[in-house]
């Protein structure tokens, strides 16, 4: 704690007033460490990249949702359906395009193996952009 003499006594009287000296060196020192390490950080190599006329890819606006059930019973979207008529309900709610993605939802209870019968049911409709939806674990702390 920083003191200093008064001019009446010999008693020291307290300083309240913080010293940002040291503050400020430590940054400047900061500030020149970090303008002579920026410019070794960039990519010096120069590369004349070809130009492109693709278009951006389109994001699925609806994915279909496939629900397998504790029962083991199927649900298309909001809809129950039974796995002989699976195929054609799926070929109906995504029209026929086979690169619409289908995210598959499948409870707790459900076995491995009957999750995999249901992702082999869908490939072999032909759709091969499957996703499987999960819950996202809490944060930790």
């Amino acid at each position: 704690m920083a003191s200093k003499i008064s001019e009446g006594g010999g008693d020291l009287e307290e300083n309240s007033e913080i010293n940002v000296t040291p503050f400020i060196d430590v940054m400047l020192v900061l500030l020149i460490i970090f303008m002579v390490a920026a410019p070794l950080a960039t990519v010096d190599m120069k590369v004349d990249l070809p130009q492109s006329a693709a278009a951006p890819v389109k994001r699925d606006d609806k994915p279909v949702f496939v629900t397998l059930k504790a029962d083991l019973s199927l649900a298309l979207g909001n809809n129950e359906t039974d796995r002989d008529g699976f195929v054609a309900e799926l070929n109906g709610m995504t029209e026929g395009n086979r690169e619409t993605r289908i995210l598959l939802r499948a409870d707790k209870a459900v076995d491995y193996g009957e999750l995999m019968t249901v992702m082999n049911l869908i490939q072999r409709a032909g759709y091969t952009k499957i996703g499987l939806v999960g819950l996202e674990a809490a944060p930790a702390g």
